[in-house]
């Protein structure tokens, strides 16, 4: 008797690269400019999980002459993955303002050594190719993924410091339409599930 593989469970692995950057092949390792989101990936992600929101607004058409609806238009869609982040890394904490690296000081004679970045994020939004790695619903020994081609971080986190509860650090990562896309479907990118394994 086949398991119930559709019946999905555990949280999504985040990684982050240039836009730009190929994907990697489905069950392949990330490579490259990958980087993961979280020191020890979903190690570091709160209880919550990862959220996969696609979001749409509706306008319902009413004629004059009808009570209910006669058609529906979409007038906005997106797309938007969120997590919380435990992990107050300066590596880490630079996703959520400007995406800029640490600037490094080494210990010198005397002197303490220590990372820093800056807490403004300027005009410039920073955009991102965003890999979200997880089991497929065909087989547990299988491997989905979520490709957005286009992304920004949007949330405005309000990391709370206080005794007993990890510092959180909230990502919002909303989708931009791809350029490049293939097709009118996968302006905000794909979502591929390994269904086979490879032939020999």
């Amino acid at each position: 008797m086949m398991e119930p593989y559709e019946i999905v469970s555990g949280p999504l692995t985040l990684f982050l690269a240039p836009v730009g950057t190929a994907f990697p092949a489905i069950g392949a390792e990330p490579a490259g400019d990958w980087v993961l989101v979280g020191t020890s990936g979903d190690k570091n992600y709160s209880d919550d999980g990862v959220s996969v929101q696609h979001s749409q607004s509706i306008n319902k058409v009413r004629p004059a002459g009808s009570v209910g609806a006669r058609k529906a238009l979409r007038t906005e869609e997106d797309m938007m993955v969120t997590v919380t982040l435990w992990d107050a890394t300066l590596e880490q904490y630079a996703t959520a303002l400007s995406g800029t690296a640490p600037a490094t000081t080494a210990a010198g004679a005397g002197t303490a050594g220590f990372k820093k970045i800056g807490l403004s994020r300027g005009e410039e939004v920073k955009q991102y190719a965003l890999l979200a790695r997880g089991a497929s619903a065909y087989d547990a020994n299988m491997a989905a993924q979520y490709e957005v081609p286009r992304c920004y971080q949007a949330a405005s986190p309000n990391v709370l410091y206080n005794k007993g509860v990890p510092a959180g650090i909230e990502l919002n990562f909303d989708a931009l339409e791809d350029l490049d896309a293939a097709s009118d479907d996968e302006l905000f990118g794909r979502l591929i599930m390994q269904h086979q394994a490879p032939l020999p």
